[in-house]
């Protein structure tokens, strides 16, 4: 059997990696810059996560979630300190696309209605709910198309509260900085508007943080820059550090029923243990710090650096735009310079997403490869 050709691949093969490097098959180190779409958080095999998990693996991977989990009720305590959202509850389960169905789900339960505004590109997941609310049609089924979803441009609230006006909208979902779609992002006036009408209407505000989320932002979550509350916040990929872990942050508002939402795998002993580790070692470490810190360096070093059209997003979620496709400078500095960074809807913008403990010296190296490789590929 062959593996289902859906991926276009880079021919490296990792076979091991510590904090940002990782070393392929022939002994080749990498800086790594993306952190595998912003997952890793807290480093690669990061030695208290590595422990934590073998321990638990000792003892119990996994049951399901009709028995008491204890690791389950730490994990969301832990959650709700150091995000600030203690009176929130967490629903547990294994992806980002997972968690952005239940979120819509559960607003469609809450008020009854079904249309769901989205913005112009978004990426909130590949399921079915997740992926109709993404702007990529190249990624929407018809079996998908059938979910009733309006996009609008990110900044209009006009446009917003039109539609809201119409009594048939379920939830407003957001990125609280767009991913793939270019790090692009609302305003500060656009998200507390968009609070302000939510609330008017009776209309779910579903802040996706999957990827914004966890201190990349240089905030627990990026929706606090902007000092307003959301009614359901997903969370996945840099919560776990590589191990699948997804969940929603859900407000007082909602009223909890046995059956309302479920899973299988999400909230298991194991998955517990990598969340549990991933915030213990953000706060041990004082991550949110570094990115701050490090991101700060990052936009005075980046100033060295010709041609850069704009520097966009927030902490160590950023995006370097060009006036040129870059596809074959991310491919140069993949495979000449050995340093991953991603790409994006916007063929123009290089994604930086380091893992959260990386260091100035880093970013060093990264800038004199950038520059080098603008050189050569100007010549």
């Amino acid at each position: 059997m062959n593996l289902f050709n859906v991926y276009p691949l880079y021919d490296i093969t990792p076979v091991k990696a510590l904090d940002c490097t990782i070393t392929d098959n022939n002994g080749v180190e990498y800086l790594d810059l993306y952190s595998g779409h912003g997952v890793i958080s807290i480093g690669h095999t990061q030695p208290d996560y590595v422990e934590k998990l073998k321990n638990q693996l000792d003892h119990l991977g996994f049951y399901s979630n009709a028995i008491q989990n204890p690791l389950q009720v730490e994990l969301a305590q832990k959650l709700g300190k150091l995000s600030g959202l203690e009176d929130y509850e967490l629903f547990l389960c294994s992806s980002g696309a997972e968690a952005n169905e239940n979120a819509l789900k559960l607003a469609s339960f809450h008020n009854g209605k079904s249309r769901v505004l989205a913005f112009d590109n978004s990426f909130h997941g590949r399921t079915s709910a997740a992926v109709a609310v993404t702007d990529n049609k190249k990624i929407v089924a018809p079996i998908n198309a059938q979910q009733v979803v309006t996009f609008l441009p990110l900044n209009q609230i006009e446009l917003v509260e039109a539609e809201l006006e119409k009594g048939d909208v379920t939830a407003v979902i957001i990125e609280g900085i767009q991913g793939v779609g270019g790090l692009d992002q609302g305003t500060t006036e656009f998200f507390q508007a968009l609070e302000k009408a939510c609330k008017k209407h009776d209309v779910v505000l579903i802040l996706d943080e999957v990827q914004s989320g966890y201190g990349r932002s240089g905030k627990f979550f990026a929706f606090q820059h902007h000092g307003i509350n959301a009614d359901i916040i997903s969370v996945a990929k840099g919560m776990g550090n590589g191990f699948p872990v997804g969940g929603i942050l859900i407000s007082p508002k909602f009223e909890a029923s046995f059956g309302l939402l479920g899973t299988t795998f999400g909230g298991s002993h194991l998955s517990c243990a990598a969340g549990i580790a991933v915030l213990d070692v953000i706060e041990k470490l004082n991550l949110i710090d570094n990115v701050n810190e490090v991101s700060a360096y990052f936009s005075e070093q980046i100033k060295q650096v010709p041609g850069i059209k704009q520097v966009k997003g927030k902490g160590l979620m950023l995006g370097v735009e060009f006036d040129f496709d870059v596809s074959a400078l991310r491919k140069k500095l993949i495979i000449e310079k050995h340093i991953f960074t991603g790409s994006a809807n916007n063929k123009n913008l290089l994604r930086i997403l380091p893992p959260l403990t990386v260091k100035k010296s880093d970013i060093d190296t990264f800038i004199v490869a950038l520059k080098e490789s603008l050189e050569e590929l100007k010549n």
